[in-house]
């Protein structure tokens, strides 16, 4: 079962945290234990799994970044100004699997799934959610 999530950006880096709209996906589609795969669609997008406790933790994901990959130095600036969102975006991934048990996401009580836009504001980021049953589901 697939479900696509379509969310709105507002600052050029931000992490956005969409756990609710996943775990409704996952009831929604009825499986009881499984895998669910949760995909971001663009090459300026990842996928992270973080503690959700309060903002300070994504506000250092993102200080972080900025300091590792500072934007206006590489090659790809002179196409569209934004290698640094594309190498951000590898670093971290596209993708991140959780674990479906007993109808729910299996993530701890600190985590939350987040959406990070590296080259934002954007109207429509896509997030694929691929929902996998066990075998002897």
């Amino acid at each position: 079962m697939r479900k696509i999530i379509t969310l709105e950006t507002k600052a050029r880096e931000t992490l956005v945290d969409i756990t609710e709209q996943v775990r409704a996906a996952v009831r929604r589609s009825g499986i009881r234990n499984g895998l669910v795969s949760v995909y971001a669609q663009g090459a300026t997008a990842a996928i992270m799994i973080q503690e959700n406790w309060d903002d300070s933790v994504q506000t250092d994901v993102v200080n972080f970044l900025r300091k590792l990959i500072p934007n206006g130095v590489w090659l790809h600036d002179a196409q569209d100004g934004n290698g640094d969102a594309h190498l951000k975006a590898g670093l971290v991934g596209p993708s991140e699997s959780v674990p479906i048990i007993d109808g729910e996401l299996g993530l701890s009580t600190w985590q939350n799934i987040f959406v990070c836009e590296f080259d934002g504001p954007r109207r429509n980021r896509s997030v694929v959610c691929t929902m996998l049953a066990d075998a002897d589901a």
